[in-house]
């Protein structure tokens, strides 16, 4: 089972990798084939829907990286963890805190985003 920083550390490259195949690659490696995420502004149900999602995402923010701004913090099953979406060191145009349950295999099963200031 993969530790959780490489797991926490795997989405966030997951977000951040634009290339289709390689990007769901990282989708299957980090989260579980029924695995769950929601937001309050989108949502994806299972690895094909995730993966969606993330593309739809970086449609509207094109350019900006998300980075990991604190944690991993676990325990048991469960993992939380914040991050920024900025360019190149610049204002984040989006901050938040996620989230997760760890499935048995140590993949990620659902995900909860909030987004800070909302």
């Amino acid at each position: 089972m993969p530790d959780i920083t490489e797991i926490v550390d795997s989405y966030i490259a997951a977000w951040n990798e634009t290339d289709p195949q390689r990007r769901r690659t990282l989708v299957e490696r980090t989260f579980s084939a029924d695995a769950s995420y929601l937001d309050p502004l989108m949502s994806g149900q299972g690895v094909e829907g995730i993966d969606a999602m993330i593309a739809t995402a970086q449609q509207q923010f094109p350019g900006y990286p998300f980075s990991l701004a604190a944690g991993p913090d676990a325990h048991h099953d469960r993992v939380r963890f914040s991050w920024s979406l900025a360019l190149d060191g610049g204002e984040p145009v989006a901050r938040g805190l996620d989230f997760a349950l760890i499935a048995e295999d140590g993949r990620l099963r659902a995900v909860t985003g909030f987004l800070e200031g909302q």
